[in-house]
């Protein structure tokens, strides 16, 4: 099964700005989020980003927030993005797949994952752009939605399967911007 940019979305889970410090590795963990999210604007791939409780985790990290339209953060209580109904009423809920990058790995990233394959959709995890506080606890949700059925991937397969052929102007475009 691959990732279609036609019918997929993605998904930026709690990417916020006082979580950020404590996640292990956030540097990549948002620099391939951020990747991701430039790369999906330009292939036409809706994106969403989900805030758990602003008021204590902060906003958004400014260079995502930058990126995204108001309408389209979330904001949540429920670990869960799918279970407060909030995504349902986004454009990129409606794709049958669902790119997944965020915080933390074993909780919100785990608990929505496995809402959304409850839900019917096809999910893939991008593995170099999720964390948690601890690698072990990573490592252990990646484990998990693996055996849910969730597809764990990296943010070049994603791209790949985004892009699917070279030869065409778009991936001569992308790969200079992206891929080098």
């Amino acid at each position: 099964m691959l990732i279609e940019a036609a019918r997929s979305a993605l998904l930026l889970i709690d990417l916020q700005a006082r979580l950020a410090p404590a996640i292990h590795d956030t540097g990549t963990v948002q620099h391939n989020a951020l990747w991701l999210l430039r790369l999906a604007q330009r292939l036409g791939v809706p994106a969403v980003a989900t805030e758990q409780y602003p008021a204590g985790l902060g906003p958004t990290v400014a260079a995502l927030a930058a990126q995204l339209a108001p309408a389209d953060i979330v904001e949540k209580i429920h670990f869960s993005a799918v279970a407060d109904g909030r995504l349902q009423g986004h454009a990129a809920y409606a794709r049958p797949q669902m790119v997944i990058a965020g915080t933390e790995a074993h909780v919100c990233v785990l608990q929505t994952a496995l809402d959304l394959r409850a839900a019917g959709k096809e999910v893939f995890v991008v593995a170099d752009a999720v964390g948690s506080r601890r690698p072990a606890d990573r490592d252990l949700g990646l484990d998990r939605m693996r055996q849910a059925g969730c597809w764990i991937v990296s943010r070049e397969m994603v791209a790949f399967e985004w892009l699917r052929r070279a030869g065409t102007e778009t991936f001569r475009q992308i790969s200079r911007e992206f891929l080098r």
